[in-house]
């Protein structure tokens, strides 16, 4: 895409959200959208498939703070038309002519001021009046996937399959026919743009030959028509690591969009959802569960076996154990990440189960006990405030 296009484009109006819409506002337009537009909900709609992509670049860039950042300056900066005098010409409606490159006009007449030159300069990968044209690399991608919650807990390995912008595999992404090569453009040199002085200013211009590319291919890929991209289904197998919790992003370097012609690949970023366990329950990397007991198990003292992430284990609940009370067992919680490694801790939370009916025996012995609690001179209330 030119620099003019870049510009002109409005991908506010693209994702359907205002200038001033936030990070959220537009990541949730996005994902809506990409979900409606997706080419395996529209197969054969090249309609869908194209506002796919327009979609999708919106995004790239609105998604990016610096990036949207540049391009909202950049776009009030010129709006209108603004700065349409001294030997260069906005194009119609507010737009600018074929002949106009803003990169350049504050790369070269400003450079090294430090203030639009380097806002510019940046905002189309140029550095000052250097003129070299650079592979535009490929867009990121976003994904999801769901896993169970011991999954996410002690990790795991899934397959995700995609539809996206990958390279072609007949050409390897360099565009050309397999056995030839593209060459260098002899117009512009490989640079991608003609430069020229008019006045006091330098200006520069997508070269026509090359179409800005800075080579030219002659005998084209016929499966990608010498774009070096082909949209096609494949599968990845991501490795989920040990202790992913809910919502966090996985970023997989070099599987998003391919670049054009062979330029790197941007970024693969998959959002982990995890699911409820009907036995634990999650705080940082403690592992949490409750524990049904008996009221003779809290008084007497018992050990019980409970289940963790690798087996069973002994819980031991001291004599006189209060209802409520939280028993540790150390180690036995999610795996942690970073350099320090080892693993949470199990937090079980001990309850009594009151049983809702009881034979004769049982309820006959449980009123001797009460009787001798009382004879012993057992108060529950003993100290309560509301006595």
């Amino acid at each position: 895409m030119s620099q003019r296009e870049w510009i002109e484009k409005d991908f506010y109006k693209e994702l359907g959200v205002s200038s001033s819409a936030s990070q959220d506002e537009i990541k949730k337009a996005y994902r809506k959208l990409a979900r409606d537009l997706h080419p395996d909900a529209n197969p054969g709609d090249t309609k869908a498939e194209e506002r796919f992509k327009s979609v999708s670049e919106a995004h790239a860039v609105l998604s990016d703070p610096a990036k949207r950042k540049e391009y909202d300056e950049t776009r009030k900066l010129f709006a209108g038309g603004g700065y349409g005098r001294g030997g260069f010409t906005p194009g119609a409606g507010g737009g600018f002519s074929q002949d106009f490159n803003i990169g350049d006009i504050f790369g070269q007449a400003n450079a090294g001021d430090g203030g639009l030159g380097d806002l510019l300069g940046g905002l189309f990968n140029r550095g000052g009046a250097r003129t070299t044209s650079r592979p535009r690399r490929g867009a990121d991608v976003e994904t999801e996937t769901t896993l169970g919650f011991r999954e996410a807990a002690q990790g795991v390995t899934v397959p995700l399959r995609m539809t996206s912008p990958s390279p072609c595999t007949t050409c390897h992404g360099s565009g050309a026919k397999p056995g030839t090569s593209p060459r260098v453009c002899p117009v512009c040199n490989g640079n991608g743009v003609i430069s020229r002085n008019q006045g006091a200013f330098g200006f520069s211009e997508p070269c026509d030959e090359c179409r800005g590319s800075g080579s030219i291919i002659d005998d084209p890929c016929i499966d990608c028509h010498g774009t070096g991209i082909q949209n096609r289904t494949r599968t990845i197998t991501v490795r989920i690591p040990p202790g992913v919790s809910d919502g966090q992003k996985i970023r997989l370097a070099g599987q998003g969009e391919a670049g054009l012609r062979g330029a790197p690949s941007g970024d693969l970023y998959v959002t982990v959802h995890v699911g409820q366990d009907k036995v634990f329950g999650r705080n940082g990397d403690d592992l949490t569960l409750v524990l049904p007991v008996s009221y003779s198990e809290l008084v007497l003292g018992t050990t019980v076996s409970v289940p963790t992430l690798e087996g069973r284990v002994g819980v031991k609940v001291p004599a006189g154990t209060a209802d409520g009370r939280i028993l540790r067992v150390r180690g036995r919680g999610v795996p942690k990440r970073g350099p320090g490694g080892g693993a949470g801790d199990l937090l079980v939370t001990v309850k009594v189960a009151v049983p809702q009916k009881l034979d004769d025996n049982a309820a006959e012995a449980l009123k001797r006990y009460a009787e001798a609690e009382k004879t012993s001179g057992f108060d529950p209330r003993a100290g309560w405030a509301g006595a």
